[in-house]
């Protein structure tokens, strides 16, 4: 195993049971779209650069140890966005009693939602593929990693990535559930997951106004840092869902 890596985390690394392909940064794409064509028995995803595949390693491993079949299992069982609603409500109810045990915190204050907003006049910058670049440079990595998954569904990754469940990111069935939901409605495909972001391909955009915005306020649900920290309002992110074939997640 390469020295990029300390001996725990190339350790780890070699323990992923996935088919790992190594490119340069700037072919990771290309070669994505290469093999999403001619691999029909596996699912290809850019994991991001040596930083990202040992987080992904990290997370595949140690961090949740239950078999892909149970997620898979638990994401079937799931209809997003009800579910991620669900799962919400659980979240804000358990805090509301953390609170009361606590009362030196302080009274729990208003649940904060995005604001529809205004139509902006120009839509936002679109959105890309980032996860083969560096967040701070914007430049391709010298080495991105591209993991081949023994399933033919794009909703199917997170749970054999096991992706989820820290801080405000959904657990990996909650994932499971939204995407099938969306490669139903969308065709939208997972192309790259790092350590805290998810780059989706879509194959049909939102047609009108009222369906982009009921889709940016799923999207908003599942992923508030899109807005909260991003494009500022919902109608905003419903812009960006009309003029772009990308979609950004990210968790903070």
């Amino acid at each position: 195993m390469s020295s990029r890596w300390s001996p725990e985390v190339a350790e780890l690394i070699g323990k992923i049971p996935y088919e790992r392909i190594e490119v340069p940064g700037s072919e990771a794409l290309t070669r994505w779209e290469a093999l999403r064509l001619s691999r029909q028995d596996v699912w290809p995803v850019v994991v991001g650069g040596d930083d990202d595949l040992g987080r992904m390693a990290e997370q595949l491993l140690e961090l949740d140890d239950r078999p892909v079949e149970a997620i898979l299992a638990a994401g079937a069982g799931l209809e997003h966005p009800k579910s991620l609603w669900d799962l919400r409500a659980r979240e804000k109810a358990d805090w509301a009693d953390y609170l009361k045990a606590h009362p030196e915190l302080g009274p729990e204050g208003e649940e904060y939602v995005a604001e529809l907003g205004d139509w902006p006049a120009v839509p936002p910058d679109e959105t890309a593929f980032t996860v083969a670049n560096d967040i701070l440079s914007g430049q391709p990595y010298p080495q991105a990693h591209i993991l081949l998954l023994p399933t033919t569904r794009s909703w199917d990754v997170p749970a054999y990535l096991k992706w989820g469940g820290w801080n405000a990111c959904p657990p990996a069935e909650i994932h499971v559930a939204a995407m099938r939901r969306w490669a139903t409605n969308y065709g939208a495909e997972i192309v790259g997951i790092s350590g805290d972001v998810m780059n989706i391909k879509v194959q049909r955009r939102p047609t009108d106004r009222d369906e982009a915005i009921a889709l940016a306020r799923e999207q908003y649900a599942y992923c508030s840092d899109i807005v909260d920290q991003g494009v500022g309002g919902i109608a905003a992110l419903a812009a960006g869902l009309m003029t772009s074939d990308w979609w950004y997640f990210w968790w903070d």
